[in-house]
């Protein structure tokens, strides 16, 4: 005889399963972020002239006789084991998610009709394409666009797994986020600001992408002015040309003084749009009364505006540059979670309307847990 209840429970544990799967794989993808801006602000890149081995080996040269091997195997390209590591952990890391997304996809063949189903195996598309970034990062010598789009790409897949733990953590047993009428009211009239300031964070980390893959943060070394000027020479057109040729090799840069300044300039103005952007929906936030919403994107906010400023007026120290972009990712997290959040909430009836409400209702869907 069939039996609802015991349905309920495989799908809850199964549910559950992939929840902690996804989880995983979304602290194993912020590991990924971070080592990939460690390498990248290293100047470890190309720490490996090899994919995806390092110089013929699974890990890296590092004992005397094997760094000659490799010296005489690559002379263009001498083994420099500050670098070779880095690149190869990094490498690695990427691996293990990769295997772990894997994983996620063939628990989802057992539940083709879930809405995670697709997005599984997006997700592993993604990260397959990644791969291909990874190598193309090093067989094209640090090609500024592949160097930016391998940097969406690790902010995409973070993404992705991170609205795969909303998701599932929303799926049924659960019995959604209900807040009250009132609060639903004023949320849904700022949500297409909340998708705006999203799309501009996202604007942002692909300018700070270009910023770095040209090697532009320094372009300026003031501020707020740039070369003691509010508004100093520039040379946009060169400064974003896409078109730009292949190699021989980016390490460094290669683009004239004023292309970079160009670069710098459009990410400050990049930061100042963000700014408004996210401190006027964590004004609306408060008046909706999602308080702790308000307070916490203000606060990242800051935070970020903050780095990004050390990095200029401290030369690009790399603790200061690897953090800034974790707050990167971290505004960006927190303003998909608050999109989501907006988007899947429901009006719990209250009281005041006349009408019982709802008993068993959760109705901390923004106050905190939003």
């Amino acid at each position: 005889m069939h039996n609802p209840a015991f349905d309920s429970r495989d799908s809850g544990a199964h549910t559950d399963w992939r929840l902690r799967l996804a989880l995983a794989g979304t602290a194993l993808a912020v590991v990924v972020v971070v080592l990939g801006a460690f390498t990248r602000l290293a100047d470890a890149g190309l720490g490996c002239p090899d994919w995806p081995g390092c110089y013929g080996h699974l890990t890296w040269p590092d004992e005397h006789h094997e760094i000659e091997t490799a010296n005489a195997a690559f002379p263009h390209a001498p083994v420099e084991t500050d670098k070779t590591w880095p690149e190869m952990v990094h490498r690695y890391f990427a691996g293990a998610l990769l295997l772990l997304v894997g994983g996620l996809t063939v628990l989802a063949w057992r539940r083709r009709g879930h809405r995670a189903f697709k997005q599984t195996h997006f997700l592993l598309a993604l990260i397959l394409l990644q791969a291909a970034f990874g190598m193309w990062t090093v067989t094209l010598k640090l090609w500024p666009q592949v160097v930016t789009a391998h940097l969406l790409g690790g902010m995409a897949t973070l993404s992705m797994l991170w609205l795969m733990v909303e998701r599932l953590r929303n799926a049924p047993p659960s019995k959604g986020r209900f807040i009250p009428a009132h609060e639903y009211r004023l949320l849904q009239k700022i949500r297409p600001l909340a998708f705006a300031a999203t799309g501009a964070v996202v604007l942002q980390i692909a300018l700070g992408g270009w910023t770095s893959s040209n090697y532009a943060a320094l372009a300026c070394a003031d501020f707020p002015t740039c070369h003691g000027e509010w508004w100093p020479q520039t040379d946009f057109r060169q400064g974003f040309n896409i078109a730009q040729q292949i190699g021989p090799n980016y390490l460094g840069g290669t683009l004239e003084s004023d292309a970079r300044t160009a670069i710098h300039v459009a990410h400050r103005l990049g930061a100042l749009l963000v700014s408004i952007l996210v401190l006027a929906l964590a004004a609306f936030a408060w008046r909706a009364g999602s308080h702790r919403w308000a307070a916490g994107l203000a606060g990242v906010l800051l935070l970020q505006v903050s780095l990004g400023i050390a990095n200029v007026v401290m030369f690009l120290p790399l603790p200061i540059a690897v953090a800034h972009n974790a707050g990167a990712a971290v505004l960006l997290l927190g303003l998909l979670t608050f999109c989501y959040r907006i988007q899947t909430a429901q009006p719990r009836v209250s009281n005041r309307d006349g009408i019982p409400e709802k008993p068993g209702v959760d109705n901390t869907a923004l106050a905190g847990t939003l």
